[in-house]
């Protein structure tokens, strides 16, 4: 099996990298700016918001699945586009197609959302993944669709590494009070992925881990986990600093719990002490 990880320079592309590799598949990985040090993988650079380079590849490659995790902050042309030429692409070859998606495209409320809600985006980012989804669904009926959350692990993330960074007061990082994620680790995340490479379900699957927790509890659960004082953790609220972007997201993922193999931890039992 040959599988094409896109964006595998990333966090959770090179978690999906090693293992994917320990496992024993032949693993090809892009990268826009460095390769991840991840060895046994063929490493090809990429730029994915360039829909000629991305059918050059795949044609190349000729995978036999391809799993898209590239995104980069406010890049609409990345995030949008780039998951369009790679879903028209993958299905020109017949090569299997799981999407990393985001619940970032929920406009945010008390309940939990469910798997086939369609998306409420109230901000650029969420905008962008809800057209990405559009873009695979119309193109790719047969693709998985992953919507998660905020991606944990070690220093490596940039969850982990944002928390950290608001402990220390010359950063000037604060973390919301009141904006609500469903954190999950990423070796969890990457071995439900591959799972999901390896099966026949097609369309939209929430992924996240069973604890909703506000950003400030996480930066202070991080904080006892590397024996820091919480009480040092800065915070805010989204309402005073007047931006605009979801406050509770929670996602159901009672189905892919129901589905996958891979047990999906919780914040709280992941960053215990």
């Amino acid at each position: 099996m040959i599988l094409l990880i896109v964006g595998a320079s990333g966090h959770l592309g090179g978690e999906l990298c090693r293992r994917a590799v320990t496992a024993g598949t032949r693993v090809v990985g892009t990268y826009h700016r460095a390769p991840a040090e991840v060895d046994g993988v063929d490493w090809q650079p990429l730029d994915a918001r360039d829909p000629a380079a991305v059918d050059a590849l795949v044609r190349r490659v000729r995978p036999d699945a391809v799993v898209n995790t590239a995104y980069v902050y406010g890049d609409w042309a990345l995030c949008a586009d780039g998951a369009g030429y790679l879903a028209r692409s993958a299905v020109e070859v017949g090569a299997r197609l799981v999407h990393l998606s985001s619940d970032a495209l929920h406009a945010g409320r008390p309940q939990p959302y469910g798997d086939d809600e369609a998306p409420t985006p109230v901000y650029p980012y969420g905008a962008a993944k809800a057209a990405a989804e559009t873009a695979v669904r119309l193109v790719a009926p047969a693709a998985v669709l992953v919507r998660t959350s905020l991606i944990v692990g070690d220093e490596r993330s940039k969850q982990i590494q944002l928390c950290l960074d608001a402990l220390d007061p010359a950063s000037g990082v604060r973390l919301f009070s009141d904006e609500i994620r469903c954190p999950v680790d990423v070796t969890d995340l990457a071995s439900a992925v591959l799972e999901l490479v390896d099966s026949d379900y097609a369309g939209l699957l929430n992924v996240a881990g069973p604890d909703a927790v506000s950003r400030a509890d996480l930066g202070r659960l991080v904080a006892r986990r590397y024996g820091f004082d919480p009480d040092r953790l800065a915070e805010t609220t989204i309402s005073s600093t007047g931006l605009t972007r979801p406050g509770e997201l929670r996602l159901d993922s009672s189905r892919a719990e129901g589905l996958l193999k891979i047990r999906l931890r919780g914040v709280r039992e992941l960053l215990a002490a």
